[in-house]
């Protein structure tokens, strides 16, 4: 235990001693880097001072280099302005100098200009003087010439505005004669080819308009066989069909009744079948209308796309082409629409060929101008309401609509090939022989044209011939002169073409006749 205590006395002296040591050691080393310390901070101090000391002659010198330099600056400155404030005051001078003489110029203007104006004001006065002279002396000579020539001074100029309306009149019937010789000139050359060509390459048969079809039989037996027992054969094919079925006294023929050209024409082509075959009931008959229904069809398809192909005519829609087919069943004044379309597109493209457009778009336009009538008996409306529908729905051209809605003049043309169907169209309706006329409507434009002829004065009598086609009009020679002939025919043409509707052209023809008759005795 003794031994113990010993051992940690000594340890303990031992940490005292070291920790003593340690100490001092360590005092004296803080010591020295304090000296160190100090010595570089006044190492650092004293290269401040120098630094700051160089810095500051630095910016001495800098600064009165820029002082130097604004000092010259301004000293420019200030001579260019010196400068520029003599030039200002040389200019000021020269213009004081400017405007002394144009004082002294002003001044003796004024004075020579009142000078004039005493001159004019004199001038007037003499100018009245003369002027109230020459009015009393053509007061005076006025008198003498009504007292010489027997006229008021209304008179005269009542004499001299007949004469000068006279002349007026006759130079205003040669300028008429004039400009339509020209026109027509010009007109014949350069159309009349032009259209005659289209004309011939493109000219249609006509097909005149009927209501009725005939069936030939192979005998006389067939018609009572057609009618069945108690008439039942009859009844089924008019109710299947919507066509009268007439049976008469004609020999070996049986004649088919109705409006609609397409259930005609299948009413036909079922008698036919009928005939053929020998069974006539109604089973057969249903069934023979149905395959003649189809048959139909397929013919109106075939027609449509053929009239396509022969116009060289592409991209249509099949079911429009098939309405095209359907105009071969309707006619119109007699003519058959679908070769009027034909016709109508052939000129059409014939002249839009020669003008420089489109020939297969004016062929298109032509051929559908008049596809509503192919619907009309369907459809409500009017058959260009009815084409306008159609093609817009398939997605024509706008060029071919707008051909359609302006064939009539409901809307105005927007292409020179609308105007060109219409042109087309108006050739094809006028040719000879081209459509037939009801006898009404006939009757009507030949009297319109002599009642607009006979309302005008001076009219002796006048006579509508060449089926309306032109109309003679006999003057009294007393009331119209040579020039007012032409006047007055010119005058009854606008009047017609204003009130009348009539397809081509009506020739109006004046007949001015002089007659004088002597005796002798």
């Amino acid at each position: 235990m003794s031994f113990n205590l010993a051992v940690l006395a000594v340890a303990v002296l031992m940490l005292i001693i070291g920790a003593v040591i340690g100490f001092f050691v360590r005092k004296s080393a803080y010591e020295n880097s304090l000296k160190q310390a100090g010595k570089s901070a006044e190492s650092i101090i004293t290269t401040a001072k120098k630094d700051a000391a160089s810095a500051k002659k630095e910016a001495l010198i800098e600064a009165r280099e820029e002082s130097h330099k604004y000092r010259q600056q301004q000293e420019d400155d200030l001579r260019e302005r010196r400068k520029e404030l003599q030039r200002q005051e040389n200019r000021m001078l020269q213009r004081e100098d400017t405007l002394d003489r144009k004082d002294s110029s002003l001044d003796q203007r004024e004075h020579s200009l009142e000078k004039r104006e005493e001159k004019i004001d004199s001038t007037e006065q003499k100018l009245e003087n003369q002027q109230k002279e020459v009015i009393s002396t053509l007061e005076k000579q006025q008198q003498k010439l009504e007292e010489i020539a027997g006229m008021t001074h209304e008179q005269a100029r009542d004499f001299l505005l007949n004469q000068l309306n006279d002349e007026l009149v006759q130079e205003k019937a040669q300028l008429i004669r004039a400009s339509e010789e020209s026109a027509q000139q010009d007109a014949k050359k350069k159309a009349k080819q032009l259209v005659v060509e289209a004309i011939q390459q493109s000219a249609a048969d006509t097909v005149s308009e009927s209501t009725v079809t005939t069936v030939a039989l192979p005998n006389e037996e067939m018609k009572g066989r057609i009618i069945g027992r108690e008439g039942r054969n009859i009844r089924t094919i008019e109710s299947l069909t919507g066509i009268d079925v007439i049976i008469d006294d004609t020999p070996q023929a049986v004649a088919l009744s109705g409006f609609d050209p397409i259930r005609r024409e299948i009413a036909r082509l079922t008698l036919e079948k009928l005939i053929s075959d020998g069974r006539i009931h109604p089973g057969r008959i249903e069934e023979m209308v149905d395959k003649s229904r189809k048959e139909m069809d397929t013919r109106i398809r075939e027609l449509g796309e053929q009239t396509v192909y022969d116009l060289g005519i592409h991209n249509m829609n099949p079911d429009l082409i098939k309405i095209v087919g359907r105009l071969n069943f309707r006619t119109s004044y007699g003519q058959n629409i679908l070769s009027h379309s034909i016709e109508v597109a052939k000129i059409a493209g014939t002249m839009a060929a020669e003008l420089g457009e489109d020939e297969t778009l004016a062929k298109r336009a032509g051929l559908l101008h008049d596809i509503g009538k192919a619907l009309d008996h369907e459809i409500e409306g009017s058959h260009v309401e009815i084409g306008v529908d159609v093609t817009t729905k398939y997605k024509e051209p706008k060029v071919v609509v707008n051909t359609i809605a302006a064939s009539h003049g409901d809307v105005e043309p927007t292409s020179m090939i609308a105007m060109l169907v219409a042109a087309a169209d108006a050739i094809s309706a006028a040719r000879p022989g081209a459509r037939s006329e009801s006898m009404e409507n006939y009757i009507h434009r030949l009297e319109k044209l002599e009642t607009i002829a006979n309302s005008y004065d001076g009219v002796d009598h006048c006579y509508a011939i060449q089926a309306g086609r032109e109309i003679r009009i006999m003057v009294k020679p007393d009331k119209i002169s040579d020039n007012q002939s032409t006047i007055l025919a010119r005058k009854i043409k606008n009047q017609i073409e204003k009130e009348l509707e009539y397809p081509g052209h009506i020739k109006v023809t004046v007949i001015r006749e002089t007659r004088k008759i002597a005796y002798a005795k």
